[in-house]
């Protein structure tokens, strides 16, 4: 482990402790919305909490390991040989990046067995992206870094191509009233899941040493962030409009419905 100032060391420190608090938050808020959500489109906004709910946990997990393998004396950072297990991360992205995918998939309620076809494709592409970034994480040599981040980008690639091209036509069929939010969440998924592949090549692209540690862990919390909890909560806003717009496609001399919901 890289020695560090106090000002690094503060900063990863407290960017985990956000990012915990973050997710419980988040965690709470989709479960307890759930009662506003109309059943068709209740398990996007359920797998939004859960991928909030693991984020937590890990992030707990991330947030103890660092606070073990560094002990602050006279305001520097000194490793304490205690290692700091950032495998908690691949761990939480292989189970949540499979969930992230489906949860557009979910609330768009495509018809037939297109949404389950789809969604599992994108799922299992998830786990192999995640899958072949760990060995290039754990990897201090350079060339084998950028091997597998090369290898992680096809089925990063293939899922973007997916949510873009694949759900077009899927996009057409939605109500007016979520149409274009649901066409946003696809540029969401893009702008917020760049931030991966980014931060990943950090150490490869001239950031060393301590800058390079700090770097990468408060690169990942942010995107963790803006992937899990700020995509969930745009999930649960397209679920909570699709579900008055069918109330007032079905009660349409009856706004009061909504509230009955």
């Amino acid at each position: 482990m890289e020695q560090l100032s106090l000002g690094q060391y503060s900063l990863v420190y407290n960017s985990f402790s956000f990012v915990t608090a973050t997710m419980a938050a988040a965690t709470v808020f989709l479960f307890l919305s759930r009662s506003q959500i109309a059943s068709h489109y209740k398990t996007a906004v359920t797998v939004a909490g859960i991928v909030t709910m693991i984020a937590m946990y890990h992030y707990f997990r991330i947030f103890n390991s660092w606070d073990q393998a560094y002990s602050v004396v006279n305001g520097v950072a000194t490793a304490t040989g205690h290692p700091f297990n950032d495998a908690y991360r691949y761990v939480d992205w292989l189970l949540t990046v499979p969930l992230l995918v489906t949860e557009l998939i979910l609330v768009m309620r495509l018809s037939g067995n297109e949404g389950t076809k789809k969604a599992s494709r994108l799922a299992i592409l998830a786990v192999i992206m995640v899958l072949f970034g760990y060995p290039g994480e754990i990897s201090n040599v350079s060339s084998t870094r950028w091997l597998w981040w090369s290898l992680s980008m096809i089925p990063f690639l293939i899922i973007q191509f997916e949510l873009f091209v694949g759900l077009r036509s899927s996009i057409a069929l939605q109500p007016d009233s979520v149409r274009g939010m649901v066409s946003s969440a696809r540029y969401i998924t893009v702008v917020t899941w760049l931030f991966y592949p980014i931060v990943f090549i950090l150490p490869m692209i001239g950031l060393t040493g301590a800058n390079a540690v700090v770097g990468v862990q408060v690169g990942y919390s942010v995107a963790d962030v803006l992937a899990k909890a700020a995509f969930g909560l745009f999930i649960y806003n397209i679920a909570l409009k699709k579900t008055h717009s069918d109330v007032e496609a079905s009660h349409p001399l009856s706004p009061d419905a909504l509230v009955a919901l």
